[in-house]
């Protein structure tokens, strides 16, 4: 027997660290490789933890609500034999060295939460020093039920639910028992009373929502983003009526063909991605004391689910045809609307285009998508009369196209000549001019 060590994976480009918001399995249960064995949340996405092993479960080092650097080890699992062990899942750190037997390996150190400090010098994690600053808990009147006496969520969301709250220059409050995690999530009991720490008043009849962890990680990141980033915005208008004559006239044939819808979406897309090639420095990132411009051009795309936004992202999407990138919408929406996507789909994104335009929006000020440096609303396209140039007036299809730009890293000059090769290559899109292969 051996046994085996997982850690906590790298789920995205830039991500150093994650939050276990849920075990999916317990001490003494058999697994094998690839199975889920925890939700992991980050400011990137929520993901599921794959076993690198088959094997039985033996300790649970991390914690329900807590957080983790990447590398630190959230649990081992106890392996038939000695020999190297399989290779990890691709989000997933390398495995370590072959391991030894059972009898002679040391149980590994408990993985460290990422800890901050107070001001009064002592360390608590991330999540801890949140969920006190959100209802006001002095944390030096809590006693805590973790290792070595430190405070964990768990004890917080106790007190905050007996409303025994401890603030500063009251007396010190007992240690709580906090309730079993499968009575009371830790991910669920704080959003429950986070209301009354805002002073939201409630009254009968009133919806009290919990946050689930992709919606906060959604928030922190939009957060971050408008905090760090100085947001400008402009917009241009498109006449796409050749361009909706040509997929129009496609559109019923190539369902039948290709078995999967050629979207308008799917020709902004490749026009966005032309454009980037031709002007580089939009597809780049502030990086503090320099800029870094990116050589892929891999454009993300937003989804969204009844209660959360995703960003998955099409790699090299100036390599691919219109038909390409009209599958890879498709299946990346798929993957959304069905759980199932990694972290691998969502990272690596350089430039984002979001079609707001699908639910009917005419202009949008979007959040650029930390740390890229800009973002584009396609809205949607609606039939207007317009006067042409010889001075007729006629009925055209016409679309805004809104960006959001992050003014350290980019000027109006650049972002608006690139939006006028985006409109140039649209309005230009035509049976003659075009190949969707």
């Amino acid at each position: 027997m051996a046994i085996e060590q997982i850690k906590m994976p790298q789920l995205g480009e830039s991500v150093t660290e994650g939050t276990i918001n849920q075990w999916l399995v317990s001490v003494g249960d058999k697994v094998s490789k690839y199975d889920p064995l925890a939700e992991v949340t980050t400011d990137k996405v929520n993901s599921e933890v794959p076993s690198s092993f088959d094997g039985v479960i033996k300790e649970l080092i991390a914690q329900e609500g807590e957080t983790y650097e990447v590398g630190a080890v959230i649990l081992t699992i106890e392996t038939e034999g000695g020999g190297s062990a399989a290779p990890e899942a691709p989000a997933a750190p390398a495995a370590e060295a072959p391991a030894t037997p059972a009898a002679s390996t040391p149980a590994p150190a408990a993985a460290a939460p990422v800890a901050k400090t107070d001001n009064g010098g002592a360390r608590y994690s991330p999540a801890v020093l949140k969920l006190s600053q959100e209802h006001g808990i002095d944390l030096s009147q809590v006693t805590g039920t973790g290792a070595g006496g430190r405070i964990t969520r768990k004890d917080l969301n106790a007190l905050i639910e007996s409303g025994n709250i401890p603030k500063a220059g009251t007396a010190p409050a007992a240690a709580s028992t906090p309730a079993p995690a499968a009575a009371a999530p830790a991910p669920q009991a704080a959003p429950k009373a986070a209301a009354a720490a805002t002073n939201v008043p409630v009254v009968p009849g009133d919806i009290e929502i919990p946050v689930s962890g992709v919606r906060k990680a959604i928030a922190a990141n939009m957060l971050k983003s408008k905090h760090e980033a100085p947001h400008a915005w402009t917009m241009i208008e498109v006449d796409v009526t050749n361009l909706m004559s040509f997929r129009n006239s496609l559109k019923a044939d190539f369902k039948k063909k290709e078995g999967f819808n050629l979207t308008p979406f799917a020709f902004f897309v490749k026009a966005v991605a032309q454009a980037l090639k031709e002007f580089p420095m939009i597809n780049s990132m502030w990086a503090g004391d320099k800029i870094v411009q990116k050589k892929d051009i891999n454009l993300s795309i937003a989804v969204a689910t009844e209660d959360a936004l995703y960003v998955p992202v099409i790699k090299n999407a100036d390599e691919k045809t219109i038909k390409g990138i009209a599958r890879e919408i498709g299946e990346l929406a798929g993957k959304v609307r069905s759980g199932k996507l990694s972290g691998a789909d969502m990272s690596g994104g350089t430039f984002t285009v979001n079609n707001t335009g699908s639910f009917g929006s005419i202009q949008s000020n979007g959040i650029i998508n930390h740390p890229q440096a800009a973002i584009l609303q396609v809205e949607s396209i609606v039939k207007r009369a317009v006067v042409m140039d010889n001075g007729m007036i006629a009925v055209r299809d016409m679309v805004n196209l809104c960006m959001s730009l992050d003014h350290r890293v980019l000027d109006g000059l650049v972002c608006g000549n690139f939006l006028k090769r985006v409109k140039e290559i649209l309005e230009n899109t035509s049976k003659e001019n075009t190949s969707v292969y």
